[in-house]
């Protein structure tokens, strides 16, 4: 891949998918729970293989360096992991029980009404958790993970 070329996991629709347990968890209270767990499926799906992706342009880049392919395949297999499926599947999880048992102690809508509005919180927060998400996690790598093969930020590619 030259420079400018987009990055398939990163630059594409495909990025979307690292979200789709987020989507769930904010479904979580109008579909059964194997559906949200499917969720969860599409977006360890998407971390692996963007880690796989990376580890084979690291692979190309630095053919004689088998450390710098398995750093490349870890770092962003741990990165996406935390940042695009721990982390905010548990935030979304946590934010619509607690917007769900709030609506029920507050109002007195009915359930259905109180279900489709905690999902519609749920889709709403997740455009504002990712970043903070992304540099929250970018921090504790640096911080510790990274630490252990060099400069803060490389191998790994720009998430």
């Amino acid at each position: 891949m030259g420079q400018g070329e987009p990055d398939l996991y990163r630059d594409t629709w495909v990025r979307y998918l690292g979200y789709a347990n987020e989507v769930g968890e904010s479904f979580r209270p109008l579909v059964p729970v194997p559906v949200v767990w499917a969720s969860y499926g599409v977006a360890t799906a998407y971390v692996t293989a963007d880690a796989i992706d990376k580890g084979r342009k690291a692979a190309t880049a630095h053919a004689q360096d088998p450390t710098r392919v398995g750093v490349a395949v870890v770092d962003t297999f741990v990165w996406q992991s935390l940042a695009s499926v721990a982390i905010p599947g548990f935030t979304i999880n946590r934010l619509c029980a607690a917007s769900l048992a709030l609506l029920g102690s507050l109002t007195r809508w009915p359930l259905p009404v109180r279900r489709w509005t905690t999902t519609a919180l749920g889709l709403a927060a997740i455009p504002l958790i990712i970043t903070p998400i992304d540099r929250t996690v970018d921090f504790l790598m640096d911080s510790s993970l990274r630490k252990l093969y060099g400069t803060p930020g490389e191998p790994p590619t720009s998430h």
